[in-house]
């Protein structure tokens, strides 16, 4: 017990320290950021969330991983079914654009990858990193009219599709 508690404590000085931001939280004005994509192009998510009823936004920490690549073959096997609900998919990680594009191709993913390698994705939307690395931690956001209007700070891997489309066919328009 008095472990976590130092625990926490560092983890609060280092994030006062260096600056991390706390997650995006329902209700907060959804980050207008800019990366590469799986292709090489400059993708501004703000362009995104004016096109789309709904974008996805979810962070993973490595491609090709197993974990990973569940979580990403949810997304892929259910996407018929989300860009019915006008959902657009994103998912980011701190990968270059070589390796989302290989990952991407592999798991014959129908959405585009971000290869946030200066972790501005991340921080903008106050993603941690997984502890000793450059990793990002595994967390959702979805986003309507320019509004979180839903996060998952421990995403699913394998259901994360499932969660989605639990979390749309709830949602009051």
């Amino acid at each position: 017990m008095k472990h976590r508690a130092v625990g926490a404590a560092f983890l609060f000085l280092c994030s006062a320290w260096f600056g991390f931001a706390a997650p995006l939280a329902v209700g907060e004005a959804a980050p207008a950021v800019s990366a590469l994509t799986d292709e090489g192009t400059t993708l501004n998510l703000a362009d995104v969330y004016a096109a789309q009823r709904y974008t996805l936004v979810y962070f993973y920490p490595k491609a090709g991983t197993s974990g990973c690549t569940a979580q990403g073959c949810s997304l892929r096997d259910a996407y018929e079914d989300l860009t019915k609900q006008g959902v657009a998919v994103i998912g980011v990680s701190t990968d270059t654009v070589e390796a989302q594009r290989k990952f991407k191709e592999q798991q014959q993913f129908p959405f585009t990858l971000l290869a946030d390698t200066d972790e501005k994705v991340m921080n903008a939307f106050g993603v941690p990193n997984i502890p000793m690395t450059n990793l990002a931690s595994r967390q959702a956001f979805l986003v309507k009219d320019g509004k979180v209007v839903w996060v998952d700070y421990r995403a699913s891997t394998s259901r994360q599709a499932a969660d989605v489309l639990r979390v749309l066919a709830n949602q009051v328009d």
